[in-house]
């Protein structure tokens, strides 16, 4: 009788803990889920009821940019490419010169400046941060009309005609330009009238400053193509990647690109063919191409880039690249990029 009496109060233990949860059962409850993107990797092949969890976090906010036209095109697809990978990311890009990409990045209007030119000394010192992501060139273009255009295309010009043109002015005219005077036709001069790195980069393979350069100011660089275009006379400079029709790799209607006899022989020689896009690319990395006006284009942050804007700035130099070329720009050598990768990490 003892002996039952103690069975049953075992029992009657053994059911309360039970309903008590004192003894460990298997949990139903539903369970809170972090926001962040969960992967789950077994730890083994094959294993099933064990893995292990990588939390991502999920990147979200806006990253503003303004600044080189230069830059403009290739910016914008990196924005939209980021913005597949993270729809939660808004990327917005504006165009208006070099000069004003310097001045929001530093009075902070936006995260990341766009800047197609050198980065003065006085700028780093009120905390410009220069990365560089591309690279890419200024070409001089004249009307596809022009009257000494084929001549022009066959001899190129050299660096010295292209002084006399925009900075001493000695060379008016295109017969003089190309040696048969019997071409009377002036030149029409045109430049940019906003500061940016397109006339700045065109002036130092001149040996000047900007400020320098001669001719009917035109705002952008679409104007000046535009500029050009319209004036069988004109002639004028642009950023390679407005000249030339990115789809086609041919220069866009209406204009020739003038090719630069480098080693000043009288004829345009195969690795100094920039006719398209193709040979200005292969020229430019060969070294042919004068550098400038070839150059590096810049992202500046007003001091060392963090959160969204680093972590925008790392894909551009990395997984970012493989859209280089297809917009129509020179990716920078593997050890540049990693050189520039450190100064975000």
């Amino acid at each position: 009788m003892k002996g039952k009496i103690i069975t049953i109060i075992l029992i009657t233990v053994l059911i309360g803990a039970l309903l008590s949860g004192c003894i460990n059962k298997p949990k139903t409850e539903t369970q809170t889920t972090p926001t962040a993107a969960v992967t789950t990797t077994p730890v083994s092949p094959g294993a099933t009821a064990i893995q292990t969890a990588v939390i991502t976090k999920e990147l979200e906010g806006k990253i503003s940019l303004s600044g080189a036209w230069a830059l403009y095109p290739m910016a914008v697809r990196w924005g939209e490419e980021f913005q597949k990978l993270h729809p939660k990311v808004t990327v917005n890009v504006a165009a208006g010169g070099a000069g004003k990409g310097m001045t929001d990045a530093l009075s902070g209007q936006v995260d990341i400046g766009m800047v197609s030119r050198a980065i003065d000394p006085s700028e780093i010192a009120k905390g410009a941060y220069p990365i560089g992501v591309t690279k890419d060139a200024v070409v001089a273009v004249i009307n596809e009309k022009n009257p000494a255009a084929q001549e022009i295309l066959k001899t190129g010009l050299k660096r010295k005609t292209f002084v006399d043109i925009y900075i001493n002015k000695t060379v008016t005219t295109w017969g003089q330009a190309i040696g048969k005077p019997e071409i009377k036709q002036d030149i029409h001069l045109y430049t940019r009238s906003d500061a940016a790195g397109a006339p700045e980069i065109w002036a130092n393979y001149l040996g000047k400053k900007q400020e320098n350069l001669k001719g009917t100011g035109v705002y952008g660089d679409p104007g000046l193509l535009a500029a050009v275009q319209k004036d069988p006379l004109g002639i004028g400079y642009n950023n390679y990647n407005y000249a030339q029709d990115m789809k086609t790799g041919l220069p866009v209607t209406g204009i020739k690109i003038i090719p630069f006899d480098v080693n000043e022989n009288g004829i345009v020689d195969p690795d100094e063919d920039i006719s398209t896009k193709e040979k200005t690319i292969a020229a430019i990395k060969k070294g042919v191409f004068p550098h400038p006006p070839a150059r590096v284009e810049f992202f500046v942050t007003k001091g060392k880039p963090t959160g969204l804007t680093a972590e925008f700035i790392k894909w551009v130099l990395t997984d970012g690249q493989k859209f280089v070329d297809e917009v129509g720009y020179i990716e920078l050598s593997k050890e540049t990029l990693n050189a520039e990768l450190k100064k975000v990490e």
